[in-house]
């Protein structure tokens, strides 16, 4: 078939034959509805795991598929580290159990800042910020990288020369890179690609030399195993992201990324203000989307040729309509591997139903855990659509409902 013959890429609304009297979309009275109310016992649990692989064969039901995000971030202590990626590992042995339908999960997402202390993440950042600035710099322990930093890369956050790491930071170093690679090496066995998020602009390029040195070893496929996260709010997005892609390709690698507009753009602009330098975040929103759609168009454009893989995360309808539009102009089809569309579970579902009728491969975000660990993260979804992802009242009082009801159930174990 021909693109020019293929249905309409988003509608607007839930095909007539999938809505019920109200309207509504018939998947979202059934297996939507009935997801939420598993991820509402789950997420009473203390780890989620069991209830997790109820969720996952919920989503399936109604043409889905999952991303399963266990809920630790910001370790401070190598034996946190260590039980943080007993976590993980905990979570892609559950993918690999006959309890969870094959090919239901799409990825496993984590964070770096559960595996390495925040401290030696700001440390190496400083360090690699410097070498930008100063290409004689050398560090010692720092192997062969793509490029972490562009020329439009904020560097106002080391203003002068950092203490080289000490004997036991290098060691903790090492230590943090054999979780990442243990963790790689497990998912590459059952072929479960790694989306790492990104974070704030002090640790990302610490996170960034995670991300590339797991994707130097791994993704030497066909098919990337390690996806990086680009934050489209960051003014020099597309810069790293176009850096990064020619790097991989001149490598030889297959290279993955996963295209967000970020989640941190109040500390970002209130840091940038109190040390009296230009935010690294886009001056206003459009520039924002307009960021995003361009860094989805280069991708694509990679989907098409085969060397890249896209996963566009976005709550934000106009940029699901566009990706979708210029993904049938291009011809990449739907069942495509290398291109994939996310929300998190219980947001953006008409986005999510609509896309899936469209044909295109979608998942939906499912952080488990501990409660107190997934509420900030939800916290964070929340400033993130306040500030960015639209500017829909109806897109903002799903968000506050959906934080309502898993506070409910945090308080009262149960799904209300």
């Amino acid at each position: 078939m021909r693109p020019h013959d293929l249905p309409p890429p988003l509608p607007l609304h839930p095909p007539r034959h999938l809505r019920g009297p109200s309207g509504r979309c018939r998947h979202q009275g059934h297996a939507l509805q009935g997801r939420r109310r598993r991820e509402e016992r789950h997420l009473a649990c203390s780890d989620g795991g069991g209830a997790a692989e109820d969720g996952v064969p919920a989503l399936l039901r109604g043409g889905l598929k999952a991303i399963l995000d266990y809920g630790s971030e910001d370790a401070e202590e190598d034996d946190s580290c260590d039980r943080n990626l007993k976590g993980f590992l905990d979570m892609v042995e559950m993918v690999a159990s006959p309890a969870v339908p094959e090919s239901s999960v799409s990825f496993a997402c984590v964070k770096v800042t559960a595996i390495c202390p925040i401290a030696l993440l700001e440390r190496v950042s400083d360090l690699l910020r410097w070498e930008k600035k100063d290409p004689s710099f050398r560090l010692p322990w720092k192997s062969h990288s793509m490029p972490l930093l562009s020329q439009s890369s904020p560097l106002y956050q080391t203003p002068s020369m950092p203490n080289p790491l000490t004997a036991p930071e290098e060691q903790d170093l090492r230590s943090a890179l054999h979780r990442l690679s243990t963790l790689c090496k497990r998912c590459a066995e059952i072929n479960l690609p790694i989306l790492i998020d990104a974070e704030y602009t002090s640790v990302q390029p610490a996170i960034d030399y995670f991300t590339y040195s797991a994707a130097s070893e791994f993704n030497r496929g066909d098919d990337p195993i390690i996806f990086g996260t680009i934050q489209a709010y960051l003014r020099d997005a597309k810069e790293r992201l176009v850096q990064a892609a020619d790097a991989a390709e001149g490598e030889g690698l297959s290279f993955g990324f996963k295209l967000v507009r970020g989640a941190y753009m109040s500390r970002e602009t209130e840091l940038a203000s109190s040390l009296g330098v230009a935010s690294p975040i886009h001056r206003c929103i459009q520039d924002t989307h307009a960021c995003y759609d361009d860094c989805a168009s280069f991708m694509l454009e990679k989907v098409l040729s085969g060397s890249g893989s896209l996963v566009l995360a976005t709550h934000n309808l106009e940029s699901g309509k566009a990706a979708a539009g210029k993904a049938e102009e291009l011809g990449i089809g739907k069942r495509n591997r290398k291109l994939q569309f996310s929300q998190l579970m219980g947001m953006a579902d008409g986005l999510s139903l609509g896309l899936r009728n469209a044909g295109f491969q979608v998942s939906k975000y499912l952080p488990f855990g501990p409660v107190d660990q997934v509420i900030p993260y939800l916290l964070r979804r929340a400033e993130e659509n306040r500030g960015l992802l639209s500017a829909s009242s109806h897109d903002k009082e799903l968000i506050r409902k959906e934080l309502r009801r898993r506070m409910k159930t945090a308080v009262l174990g149960r799904a209300y």
